[in-house]
């Protein structure tokens, strides 16, 4: 089992063990043998005026930290290549009632991660940070703004409903300045807060690059600018809209070799539920709505409330699961490409993307790992020959009787869109 250790810079131990990695969190500390994370996040939550809770801020070192292990804790090492054992302790500033759920805690983080987590708490954490004159945003609710096409038609929806959402983002290189572009274009530019997690490793190395951690970041960023928008408002709770299509939370995985590395649960009803149950009891004030779980995402765009400032800002959207590897582009042909391109067909918006990296499917060839083109081709062959339950067996035992019918359609609808990608490329 992986040992790694996340604390203020003070309290990192002079004696360090050679089998642990250790993180100095929120500040750096010079040593060449500790990484750090989250370096800038207190100055910055300060300066926008934020007012958090215990819970929240707690909830936000306990994300840092995971996203900190998943990062410095490589799979490749591992006995399978892929699921690992990680032992994380953390500093909190009230671990209590942290201690209390760590069960629960480390059964989402193995839903998430698919890997084993055996987490402690410990105090001695920093305080939260409080800002010298509060900002009270006038705002109704918080949405997450990655840069996404997803998340700016979200965006585009809940504005033209007369929604003033606090938009949260996780910076991404290559999306910040989209991310802020967005948030300007539809007038929330004064509600919209961008963070970023810092993480650098010492020695300096690149770390596990599936990240299948990053994600408890974003929504604890979210989480905190909800519950002091909510301190500051006195409201009960604030709703966090996480704008992502049914398809792709639910990742149905399309072949038996996509279970593990391929097959990620960043929003899959699981985990936002147990995401939920998390913050209810810590008493966070916050409440996950996810407006799209049963839409694919040519739905999404097809339904969208603002059309025509969709179609002006649509092809400045990020979708590839590769942009950084493909020097910030599109590489065309992994599944959340192919399901970005069949949804600007679903909707007939033409696709400004700038650049494809491999624009004709057909002739893309696949790089040393997965085939995206071929998994989707063979899905949706085999939905054609033997029907969706192929696909969804089993998979949503998790959810009531009406529910799993909403999510074995979305599947099935998300699929259809994809067929007919392949067909106009000529792969089917």
């Amino acid at each position: 089992m992986t040992k790694v250790f996340c604390a203020p810079k003070d309290r990192i131990p002079e004696d360090r063990r050679a089998d642990t990695t250790y993180f100095s969190m929120y500040a750096h500390d010079g040593l060449l043998d500790v990484s750090t994370v989250g370096t800038s996040l207190i100055d910055e939550i300060k300066k926008a005026g934020l007012v958090p809770g215990t819970a929240s801020w707690d909830f936000l070192t306990l994300a840092l930290a995971v996203n900190a292990a998943d990062h410095a804790v490589e799979r490749n090492l591992s006995a399978d290549g892929w699921t690992r054992s990680i032992e994380l302790e953390v500093t909190l500033y009230e671990p209590a009632p942290f201690v209390h759920l760590t069960a629960a805690i480390e059964q989402a983080l193995r839903f998430l991660t698919g890997d084993f987590w055996r987490l402690s708490f410990v105090d001695g954490g920093y305080p939260p940070p409080i800002s010298r004159q509060a900002v009270v945003h006038d705002a109704d609710c918080v949405s997450l703004l990655s840069g996404g096409l997803d998340s700016l038609i979200g965006a585009l929806d809940l504005t033209a409903q007369g929604k003033r959402p606090i938009f949260v983002s996780h910076i991404a290189k290559g999306d910040s300045e989209t991310q802020v572009l967005y948030a300007k274009t539809l007038g929330g530019g004064q509600r919209h807060l961008q963070w970023n997690q810092n993480i650098w490793l010492k020695p300096k190395r690149d770390g596990e690059g599936s990240t299948r951690g990053r994600s408890i970041v974003f929504f604890a960023f979210a989480a905190l600018a909800a519950d002091s928008h909510a301190r500051a408002t006195g409201v009960n709770s604030v709703d966090i809209f996480v704008p992502e299509n049914g398809l792709i939370s639910l990742n149905v995985p399309l072949t038996a070799g996509r279970i593990g590395s391929l097959s990620t649960k960043t929003t899959h009803p699981v985990f936002m539920q147990r995401l939920q149950a998390l913050w209810a009891q810590l008493e966070i004030p916050a409440t996950l709505q996810l407006p799209y779980a049963t839409k694919t995402k040519g739905e999404m765009m097809d339904e969208c409330l603002d059309p025509d400032r969709l179609k002006e800002l649509a092809g400045m959207s990020t979708s590839c699961g590769r942009y950084a590897v493909f020097a910030l582009r599109h590489c065309g042909r992994c599944l959340p490409c192919m399901v970005r391109r069949s949804a600007f067909l679903r909707s007939r918006i033409p696709d400004t993307t700038a650049v494809y990296v491999h624009p004709d499917l057909k002739a893309a060839q696949p790089e040393k790992g997965a085939n995206d083109v071929a998994a989707v081709a063979i899905a949706v062959a085999k939905m054609e020959d033997e029907g969706i339950r192929v696909f969804t067996a089993g998979q949503f035992v998790f959810a009531e009787t009406s529910r799993r019918a909403a999510f074995e359609g979305v599947v099935e609808r998300g699929l259809q869109e994809l067929g007919v990608l392949l067909l106009a490329h000529k792969v089917l």
